[in-house]
């Protein structure tokens, strides 16, 4: 085992589960070759337990930590001596505190300002107001034209009416928007408040879901790090758009999933002494898969992009089952004879079945809540939510007027995205997307001298939808590195984000001709990153690898994260719509298209 608590890479699980033949594998015997080789100082690498396997120790917490805990070497050196109660304490918590801080980093880039710029910024104009009617009438309306400029305005006024409006997203997003307007009023603040607050929610998720990926608390810090200087996941956490909505729904279901992992293989674990064809068939109440089912109904609720996810999870999920039935020896009869194939292809169906059911149909029914608003609306004509009296002015059909209302209206929604295809400005192909080869424009002004803190003849203020590009293309190669792990050393944690990269990714390349943008890539980012830290924790090498090697390994890995929050610094103004004289502005425009 390669330590990976202390930043190394490993495969957790057997490389040929059909190795352990029994619940609890008695150590195999050493080979001809090792015995022979064993005279020239060769020593067999440690058989890892199968419980181990099953569900590896976590680094540190509750538990795990002894009560009194050695002081820090590093400290030492430095002179610096913590009372031993409180570094122990410290330790025994770092699981939790390590993340909170990187959290609270976040947090702070995201909220310092959150209010600037004061106006309606790119889809800004269709969310804000949107959402602030949901939380009125529970259901989207139609605004004056001259709304924008009478909510930014001197003196301040919302002009609301309550017609219906067509609108071609579910309400999830919106109610999230408006609950900040709830909070602080119909302005730049109140509606990019709850993006900022799920923002910041996310950094920490990530950092949670990176310690229990990797089994380390240091490379989940990492992980929260980079997303949080990531410069898209900054933008959209301070922009009130719904794809950074779509994204936290995405990671939180990815997060359950990986808890009821660990669950689920620690009840296999308890079972081991039981025989092994016992239990095999019911694993145990899953709340956290079922919170997941949750999770991916209400980021369907928001954007229809996240329905892939409902899939890969589906099948990711029905894998880590079977692999660990496999791993426990549970592919076996009562009497422990190995299965036949027939038997065992029904319990590999049985997985996949029970998956779909639990996740799929718990994502479908919270979907279907989701449009509580516009269900509850009036059926008369203009009273309610758009469509909602279509089935009254129709009569006939199958089914209650509230589904054929709901159906006919979900239609005119599908039709309207497969036939989306208005020419934008900063519409792009996913091809370019990992490379950053098309940003948005999210807001842009051109202050002259003595306008908007302009100290030069010619200033620009702009906000730009970009990853921040060395992590975006030091992405390119940790996905490179993931897919090795995933095919040529079956590693389990480089294909769970690699799932998320595919189901966030390359459901675009179906529809090139449509017009898309490069911060839908924001949804899978934070598998992305988990890539990246990965890479991180094969440059750190395993624990019992040479002094030379582990300095060599942290500094190469010091350098790429230090390289990183140098290059979000270096964009920290084209992010946040800072006056910035033009030359400096032309200088971070490295590339024609970014312009």
């Amino acid at each position: 085992m390669d330590h990976p608590e202390r930043g190394g890479v490993t495969v957790l699980e057997s490389a040929d589960p059909a190795a352990v033949p029994g619940p609890r594998a008695e150590p195999e015997p050493a080979s001809r070759w090792a015995r022979a080789l064993s005279g020239a100082g060769y020593r067999a690498p440690r058989r890892t337990p199968l419980d181990e396997q099953l569900v590896p120790p976590m680094p540190d917490g509750p538990g795990v930590t002894p009560e009194l805990v050695p002081p820090s070497p590093l400290l030492s050196r430095l002179g610096l001596r913590l009372p031993d109660a409180l570094w122990s304490w410290l330790c025994r918590w770092s699981g939790w505190l390590g993340p909170v801080a990187v959290a609270a980093f976040a947090g702070v880039l995201r909220f310092v300002n959150l209010g600037g710029p004061h106006a309606l910024i790119f889809d800004e104009t269709y969310y804000a107001k949107d959402a602030y009617a949901l939380w009125r009438t529970g259901y989207e309306t139609n605004w004056s034209d001259d709304a924008n400029n009478l909510i930014t305005g001197a003196d301040p006024s919302v002009p609301f009416r309550t017609d219906p409006a067509y609108i071609v997203h579910p309400p999830v997003g919106k109610w999230i928007i408006g609950l900040g307007e709830q909070l602080y009023g119909m302005n730049p603040f109140g509606w990019r408040f709850m993006m900022a607050v799920l923002g910041t929610l996310s950094v920490l998720m990530l950092a949670r879901i990176g310690r229990r990926l990797f089994r380390s608390t240091l490379l989940g810090c990492v992980a929260g790090l980079l997303l949080s200087v990531d410069g898209l996941h900054f933008v959209l956490s301070r922009t009130a758009i719904l794809d950074l909505i779509v994204m936290f729904w995405f990671l939180a279901a990815f997060g359950l999933l990986l808890i009821d992992r660990d669950r689920t293989r620690a009840l296999l674990a308890k079972r081991l002494d039981a025989g092994p064809g016992a239990g095999w068939w019911h694993l145990g109440w899953r709340p956290y898969r079922l919170a997941a089912g949750v999770s991916l109904g209400l980021m369907m609720g928001t954007k229809w992009s996240g329905g892939p996810a409902i899939a890969a999870f589906v099948l990711l999920t029905a894998f880590w089952d079977s692999s660990a039935r496999r791993l426990a020896g549970r592919m076996r009869t009562a009497d422990g004879q190995p299965l036949r194939e027939g038997a065992r292809a029904l319990r590999y169906c049985w997985d996949f079945v029970w998956s779909g059911l639990s996740i799929g149909l718990t994502a479908l029914a919270t979907y279907l809540v989701t449009w509580t608003g516009w269900l509850l609306s009036s059926t008369e004509p203009g009273k309610g939510g758009y469509f909602r009296d279509w089935a009254v002015q129709n009569p006939g059909g199958f089914g209650p007027d509230w589904l054929r209302s709901l159906w006919h209206y979900h239609y005119t929604m599908w039709d309207f995205h497969t036939h989306l295809h208005s020419p934008h400005t900063y519409q792009s192909n996913p091809w370019s997307w990992l490379v950053l080869g098309r940003p948005v424009s999210f807001f842009y002004e051109s202050p002259k001298n003595g306008q908007a803190g302009c100290t030069t003849a010619d200033c620009a203020r702009e906000v730009l939808a970009i990853g921040t590009p060395l992590l975006w293309w030091a992405g390119i190669a940790a996905l490179l590195y993931c897919l090795y792990r995933w095919v040529m050393r079956r590693d389990w944690r480089a294909g769970a984000l690699l799932s998320g990269v595919v189901a966030g990714y390359l459901p675009w390349f179906m529809y090139q001709e449509r017009t898309i943008f490069l911060f839908y890539a924001v949804c899978f980012v934070p598998f992305m990153v988990l890539a990246v830290t990965m890479m991180i924790g094969a440059m750190l090498g395993p624990a019992d690898a040479s002094a030379d090697r582990r300095l060599a390994g942290t500094t190469a890995a010091g350098l790429l994260v230090t390289a990183i929050m140098w290059n979000f610094l270096y964009f920290y103004p084209i992010l946040t719509g800072q006056t910035i004289p033009m030359s400096d502005w032309n200088g971070r425009m490295w590339l024609s298209t970014w312009i």
